[in-house]
């Protein structure tokens, strides 16, 4: 059995997006070849809600190691808030002395594995490379050094992004110029990497999204939870949007908006029975403002859309998806960007109706696993011809939303977690081969 070494800031309990693949991956590492050993930030040091019940969907003989960072108490004094700059000496202190310790008992890390969105920890890998010689992968699941924002409005870039983008730049090449592979949920984000640094190339890439875990809806639904955003069996039609979103969502969200308000005219009889839920938008805890609902006011919208921007925990979000009558996900106007949120919304077994970029893989896998309907789009402006298209496509939805999704379970086989960790392991066979 060859150990495994995760790097892993966010790990469980917290309620982090970017934990879900190595908190799933955990369960199957071993069916596989490979002893995962996890190195997390301490929870308290962190500032994502926690959510205990996580832990019972991970191994209990899962092996854990906590580090500790410094305190935001007296970081942000200097402007300084970001997990991986303040806990990067104690992960460099605790990963030292278990490679010692492993090498010691004669059972060696043979791989270094980065998978987090706090992206400047992992030029500690290059470090470890070096002292060492274990080599590293980076798991790509958002961009890291990114041109996106320079072409965006100033009110459309992130807070600090003069710092963070000016930091981006320089950090990343040190971790990707001595990277021993990528691992990314988007073929873009391996393309973009491999035009920027010699090293990378499509050897040593691989592009998997996470997988779908059946086992969070088991735990999921032994909660004892009050849905409090709806009740069902109202007479209304429910629609649930889950997750992140933001003005890059603007596009695909407009699109729904210009055919709902369509559709109230048109259609009213079936359109004045809905009503949109989006949950946990905002992520930013010192700006909780609405994300969607200030788009849904251009168009008139807001009697029937309601935003809690607050993030609630994961499984609670599972059982929510379980009671609403369908699901929405809307895309971006980036063709690399794939809902992580795409997977768990086909195992809720609810109507799906999605916003995307037509070639996002997102759109691909509907289609293939015939789990639900698409909107697409290809451009900023939607031109009318293409409206009627999607309030044709939206009104359909409607009108069969009574009826579950005929989803071909065979297709979906090879975005489960088990297969997905999997394909990494097989991935890091040929990296350290």
């Amino acid at each position: 059995m060859k150990n495994l070494l995760i790097i892993s800031p966010t790990f469980v309990p917290n309620n982090a997006v970017d934990m879900h693949r190595v908190r799933q991956g955990v369960n199957y590492w071993k069916d596989f070849g490979w002893n995962p050993i996890i190195v997390g930030v301490e929870p308290n040091f962190t500032e994502f809600p926690k959510e205990e019940i996580l832990l019972k969907t991970i191994p209990n003989d899962l092996e854990i190691h906590h580090v500790k960072a410094f305190s935001t108490k007296y970081t942000r004094k200097v402007g300084l808030g970001d997990l991986a700059l303040r806990s990067m000496y104690f992960y460099r202190k605790k990963v030292n002395q278990i490679i010692r310790q492993k090498k010691k008992e004669g059972n060696p890390i043979e791989l270094i594995y980065f998978s987090t969105t706090v992206f400047p920890i992992c030029v500690l890998g290059a470090y470890w490379k070096k002292k060492f010689d274990v080599p590293y992968i980076i798991d790509m699941q958002d961009p890291w050094h990114s041109e996106y924002y320079l072409s965006r409005p100033k009110s459309e870039r992130p807070a600090k992004f003069w710092f963070s983008y000016r930091l981006h730049k320089f950090l990343e090449p040190i971790a990707m110029k001595k990277v021993n592979g990528i691992v990314s949920v988007s073929e873009g984000y391996c393309k973009t990497l491999q035009e920027r640094y010699q090293n990378i190339t499509p050897h040593n890439c691989i592009t998997l999204p996470f997988g779908a875990f059946d086992k969070d809806f088991e735990v999921a639904a032994t909660l004892e939870y009050q849905n409090p955003f709806f009740t069902q069996n109202e007479g209304n039609i429910n629609l649930v949007y889950a997750g992140v979103a933001g003005e890059y969502m603007r596009t695909s969200s407009s699109i729904l908006f210009e055919v709902i308000k369509k559709g109230l005219i048109e259609k009213k009889e079936l359109y004045s029975k809905l009503k949109l839920y989006f949950i946990g938008t905002n992520y930013d805890p010192l700006n909780p403002v609405p994300r969607l609902l200030t788009i849904a006011k251009e168009f008139g919208l807001e009697s029937i859309v309601n935003e809690h921007v607050k993030r609630i925990d994961y499984l609670k979000v599972l059982n929510i998806l379980q009671k609403a009558d369908g699901l929405l996900i809307f895309g971006t106007i980036d063709k690399d960007y794939t809902a992580s949120k795409l997977y768990p919304y086909i195992l809720s077994k609810k109507p799906i109706c999605a916003v995307f970029y037509e070639k996002s893989s997102a759109v691909t896998i509907l289609r293939k696993t015939n789990a639900g309907v698409v909107i697409p789009f290809l451009e900023e402006k939607y031109n009318q011809e293409k409206i009627q298209e999607a309030y044709q496509i939206f009104t359909d939805f409607l009108g069969n939303i009574v009826q579950k999704p005929k989803t071909n379970w065979q297709e979906f086989e090879p975005y489960t977690a088990k297969e997905m960790t999997r394909k990494q392991a097989e991935f890091f066979d040929k990296i350290i081969n």
